[in-house]
């Protein structure tokens, strides 16, 4: 008996670059049908079964707004969250800005970081960037009707006040 008795005749076998086409190809059968699905289907419906497959809570799911321009409120003095200057020109670009009714206004509030950049009550300066949102937002509510995000931002940056005009889609 030699060695060559010893091991069966190979069987021949699709080559391995052609079944990771066919899975290719499948996947992309897959996703066009998801596509479709999503078009003639509500979306929200198809979002929520799809969670449900992966035992994700359901839950609404709103993206993220699309953001298009800014304008802001700068040079805040050290510890105060008083408008440095006239809010007239930001308030006349609020207004122009949500003729729109697909768009809201983001207002995102800094301090610099510094230890004079603190609210004077408590020495936070999470409490200052607050105030800061709060007192643009104030001026800017009578032309937002009601869309109007208050933000603080996430790490020090300059004594500002941001405010984003973004587009959030058709309201449901």
């Amino acid at each position: 008996m030699t060695h060559a008795d010893e091991f069966p005749a190979a069987v021949a076998v699709r080559p391995l670059w052609l079944v990771t086409l066919a899975d290719l190809a499948l996947l992309l059968v897959g996703f066009f049908v998801l596509l479709q699905a999503n078009q003639k289907l509500d979306r929200e419906a198809l979002v929520q079964g799809i969670r449900a497959g992966f035992g994700v809570a359901s839950q609404p799911v709103r993206p993220d707004p699309l953001p298009l321009a800014a304008a802001g409120m700068f040079g805040f003095a050290p510890g105060s969250a008083q408008l440095p200057s006239s809010p007239r020109s930001l308030l006349a670009w609020a207004r122009e800005a949500t003729r729109d009714p697909r768009v809201t206004l983001r207002v995102t509030a800094a301090v610099d970081g510094s230890a004079a950049d603190v609210d004077p009550s408590t020495g936070s300066a999470a409490v200052l960037a607050a105030d800061r949102a709060r007192a643009v937002a104030a001026v800017l509510a009578p032309v937002a009707d009601g869309r109007l995000v208050i933000l603080t931002a996430d790490r020090p940056s300059r004594r500002q006040v941001v405010v984003t005009l973004s587009f959030t889609g058709e309201t449901m």
